[in-house]
């Protein structure tokens, strides 16, 4: 199996998963996200085979009862959010530089502010559409 390997800007954590995974960013609009990273989430997801080395380097903030979010305590890198339940890493997209990416598709869209759009066409979900999405 192929891999790719995202770093932090430090070097001091490094993230390693399928390079199939890398190729489709998913956007998340809702308030944690732009409060966490002063805009939106931008995103890979992988449920599998992620090895993340210098476990040592990561701080941890639980942000609901259902996920959490993880940053690099020593450059302050946003590095991914982790649901629990199923075990889905949500892995910030601007750490993998290789390969091609393509913007898939965007929830929470009714929380997005009105001072950016992307140009790309993708799937929208509003945060009801999530959250009914998630009860099922």
């Amino acid at each position: 199996m192929k891999t790719s390997q995202g770093r932090c800007l430090c070097g001091a954590v490094t993230i390693t998963v399928p390079e199939s995974c890398t190729h489709d960013v998913y956007v998340c609009h809702c308030g944690m996200c732009q409060k966490w990273g002063g805009g939106p989430l931008m995103a890979i997801e992988s449920q599998h085979d992620v090895v993340i080395e210098g476990k040592e380097h990561i701080g941890f903030y639980r942000s609901s009862d259902w996920a959490e979010r993880a940053f690099c305590r020593t450059c302050g890198t946003h590095l991914f959010y982790r649901l629990f339940e199923p075990e889905i890493y949500s892995l910030s997209a601007g750490l993998f530089s290789d390969g091609q990416k393509r913007l898939v598709s965007q929830i929470y869209i009714d929380n997005k502010p009105d001072y950016y759009d992307f140009a790309q066409q993708t799937p929208m979900m509003t945060e009801q559409d999530v959250i009914d999405l998630h009860k099922a």
